[in-house]
């Protein structure tokens, strides 16, 4: 299959999108060949669970072409739909009984700038393996805000936890995860 740049994806899904709209379902099958991969993995990230991330992707594509009329092309249709990974991912770990709201009582000021000192050596891989171990709560913040680039405010109404909540989540995930990667070797310090 030949690989397509960014312009000429967004060109592609919006020509598709337009044929989903009237209910041509090889556009659909196309579209969903276009995204599928990309948002099996952003599932993965999520609920760890190889089954569980297609059951989950499987959703979110569904959902996404019954809702398909409210894309108003203000974004690109990938940026929609891995939204509607990422909240369908969350709403299944919500079924899974996981609470969310546990830290929202203790206020911490936390200042979002990135003041890591980061070990030179370290490799991406290991440090998404020490991000693994993290209790599911700070897993998730930490990977909304670092990995999707999503600000306090959208992590919040993702999560249904107040800002704070996010910051003081944010704040213990990063202080955990440089414990974790100081236990494997790695020189790592949090400048708060």
């Amino acid at each position: 299959m030949k690989q397509l740049n960014q312009s000429q994806l967004n060109l592609s899904s919006i020509k598709l999108i337009e044929q989903c709209l009237k209910g041509n379902r090889k556009a659909q099958l196309e579209l969903y060949k276009m995204y599928c991969h990309a948002m099996f993995s952003i599932a993965l990230r999520y609920v760890r669970d190889k089954d569980l991330a297609q059951d989950i992707t499987q959703e979110a594509f569904i959902k996404a072409f019954t809702n398909l009329k409210y894309f108003d092309f203000n974004s690109t249709f990938g940026a929609w739909l891995k939204q509607i990974v990422i909240n369908q991912s969350i709403d299944m770990l919500r079924k899974r009984k996981f609470d969310f709201n546990i830290d929202e009582i203790q206020i911490l000021k936390v200042d979002d700038e990135e003041n890591w000192d980061v070990d030179d050596a370290i490799d991406v891989n290991e440090i998404k393996d020490a991000l693994e171990e993290l209790p599911t709560k700070y897993r998730l913040v930490l990977k909304l805000f670092l990995m999707e680039g999503y600000d306090h405010e959208e992590i919040s109404e993702i999560l249904k936890i107040s800002v704070n909540a996010s910051r003081t989540q944010l704040y213990r995930g990063k202080k955990m995860l440089i414990e974790q990667l100081n236990k494997r070797g790695f020189e790592m310090r949090y400048n708060t």
